[in-house]
């Protein structure tokens, strides 16, 4: 049977005096696709606000707030009903030539995946500085495991390995201090596996959304009932499949996706900074409210 769910996410910013905004982005709208299916949904910011809904190059769908007075007071509304259809996480079949670890994409394929094959050296909280593997707390198997068997090992590894952090501000840490320091958030977890996969030669990017459950699941998972950041991998014959090292699992339908990208930025829910000739004190809170219908 399917689950209807509704989702209310507000963020408010307090600001000690009014100040001007730059455009600001927010990426909360699900991505639609089978299991997932947006029935309403209804977004509101500041009531002078000129709201631009578009698309990005990874046709992620996102709101381009501007805003042509200064504020002091500024919030993000943001309401969805879904309709959930209960999906199999390990409902594919691999290409032949994909079903064993090591392989390599094939030319065209490989080409286009370019970016996301690529260790994000520009962004600070992506950059692999040196290498990652091996693993001191995991052994790759053999060449010719399994390939999701092997993917399994890696996020059921770093699941037991990295404890959970909950951390709701600041930029995600480089792979090699969460490996460092043991705990991370969400963001921290998925940013290392991303880059261990493309150190792998497989082609990963960073996924933020919401992870809803019900339930007694919902008691077992980290970071369910908040934000939450993830990594796909490209599969050949599976196409981008979601990991979440965080709980080490194989992605399924709880996972509701609002915007794709290849660094955290790229996925950050909301974006966008206020000018002023000096530092404005300011508070943000955010809630969010997940409810089975």
């Amino acid at each position: 049977m399917p689950i209807r769910i509704r989702i209310d996410h507000r963020t408010h910013y307090e600001y000690e005096r009014p100040v001007s905004l730059s455009p600001h982005l927010a990426r909360v709208f699900p991505r639609t696709e089978p299991g997932r299916l947006v029935q309403k949904i209804q977004f509101r910011t500041h009531e002078s606000a000129d709201i631009q809904y578009r698309r990005d190059l990874y046709d992620n769908c996102y709101a381009r707030c501007y805003y042509p007075d200064p504020v002091a007071d500024l919030r993000f509304d943001y309401s969805v009903e879904m309709e959930l259809h209960e999906t199999n996480a390990f409902h594919f079949l691999l290409d032949f030539d994909a079903a064993e670890y090591p392989f390599r994409y094939q030319p065209d394929l490989a080409a286009k995946l370019a970016p996301s094959l690529t260790p994000r050296g520009k962004d600070a909280a992506i950059a692999v500085g040196g290498k990652l593997l091996p693993l001191p707390f995991w052994t790759m198997p053999p060449a010719g495991t399994s390939t999701v068997t092997l993917l399994v090992s890696l996020i059921e590894a770093l699941h037991g390995q990295i404890a959970y952090e909950v951390r709701e501000e600041g930029v995600a840490r480089s792979p090699e201090e969460t490996l460092k320091l043991g705990t991370g958030a969400c963001r921290d977890t998925a940013v290392l596996l991303a880059a261990i996969l493309r150190e792998m030669g497989l082609a990963a990017r960073l996924v933020s959304g919401y992870l809803c459950e019900f339930g007694a699941e919902a008691r077992q998972r980290r970071a369910e009932g908040a934000m939450h950041l993830w990594t796909e991998v490209y599969l050949p014959g599976a196409g981008w499949t979601g990991l979440d090292a965080t709980n080490g699992i194989f992605c399924n339908h709880n996972f509701i996706a609002t915007a794709v990208g290849l660094t955290t930025a790229e996925v950050t829910p909301i974006s966008g900074r206020y000018f002023s000739q000096d530092v404005v004190p300011a508070k943000m809170t955010a809630k969010l409210e997940l409810t089975a219908l």
